[in-house]
């Protein structure tokens, strides 16, 4: 099967300066594969081209060298924007306009008849979890939240194959963020592909099959994300243990050779190199009379990958 995204040698250099003009790439001849059905992150610092990426892909700038296909169709055929959706990380709408008259007004631009864009409009609005009381309030009235459902609804108004999210859960509460990430889960079960660019790595986590990091516009690393957790290696973990008698768990600790105790009120924690060390620390532990409060892995590897300017 045809992928839902191809990018191939993409390169876009951008001229800056007034007097002295000079070149500088912002990306630098990206090339990869996302597949239908997918939900795929696209990581990077800010500054490492993420968005240009995404506005070479939707053709609002043009590439430098390179090019994509979306669906199969080169990114200059136009009318397969008819099939994707796009959210923007800073969208900007008619805000004289209120919430349902926008979708109303991107459901007509997809050629929805009036009763359709009608209930159509009212359905995504119910879907991004937007207040029924704020559907007929104008959107320089939102908040910044309020606005990125907005933004959201009108990405997926047409029920597209392949929607780009730039940052979609910028500006939203906790509430919000948990919401919005149950909604690009469930684009899995009707065969959406996602492609979500974004910063915030738990997101990506918890959402994304497969996932990019981008550094300083080049390709630094792809796969499924257990792989990129493993990329670096063996990776430490940190027991959590509650102590009535700290002096009595350092003592039975103190065998252990790479273990490093850090004492805390009622309790300590313990880092060891390597997950398989945990069980002689819980062996250690019960035998001092200390309870497990927590086992967790110490650091991200996915932020390592995200910062580390190795390769």
């Amino acid at each position: 099967m045809t992928p839902a995204v191809e990018i191939d040698s993409l390169t876009k250099d951008y001229e800056v300066g007034f007097l002295r003009k000079r070149r500088v790439r912002a990306l630098d001849g990206l090339s990869l594969s996302v597949g239908r059905g997918e939900i795929f992150g696209f990581l990077g610092a800010n500054g490492a081209g993420k968005t240009t990426t995404l506005k070479l892909l939707m053709r609002l700038i043009y590439p430098t060298s390179g090019g994509a296909r979306i669906l199969g169709r080169d990114i200059g055929d136009t009318s397969m924007h008819a099939r994707i959706g796009y959210l923007p990380e800073q969208p900007y709408f008619y805000d004289y306009l209120t919430a349902r008259e926008l979708l109303e007004y991107c459901a007509e631009l997809f050629g929805y008849a009036r009763p359709e864009r009608k209930a159509r409009a009212a359905d995504m609005l119910r879907r991004v979890r937007l207040e029924e009381k704020s559907w007929d309030k104008q959107l320089r009235k939102f908040s910044k939240g309020m606005l990125q459902r907005v933004g959201l609804a009108q990405a997926l108004v047409n029920d597209p194959s392949v929607v780009f999210l730039d940052e979609p859960m910028s500006g939203l509460d906790p509430v919000g963020r948990r919401e919005v990430r149950d909604l690009i889960a469930s684009l899995r079960t009707t065969g959406t592909t996602v492609f979500l660019c974004s910063h915030i790595l738990s997101d990506v986590e918890v959402l994304c099959d497969r996932a990019a990091v981008l550094r300083k516009g080049r390709l630094a690393h792809v796969g499924r994300l257990e792989e990129l957790r493993g990329a670096g290696g063996a990776r430490p973990m940190e027991v959590v243990l509650s102590a009535p008698d700290a002096a009595r768990l350092e003592a039975a600790l103190s065998p252990l050779s790479g273990a490093r105790l850090t004492a805390t009120p009622g309790g300590a924690r313990v880092e060891v190199p390597t997950e398989s060390e945990v069980d002689a620390v819980l062996r250690a532990a019960r035998d001092a009379g200390a309870g497990l409060v927590a086992v967790q892995p110490v650091g991200n590897p996915l932020e390592e990958l995200f910062v580390n300017d190795g390769q």
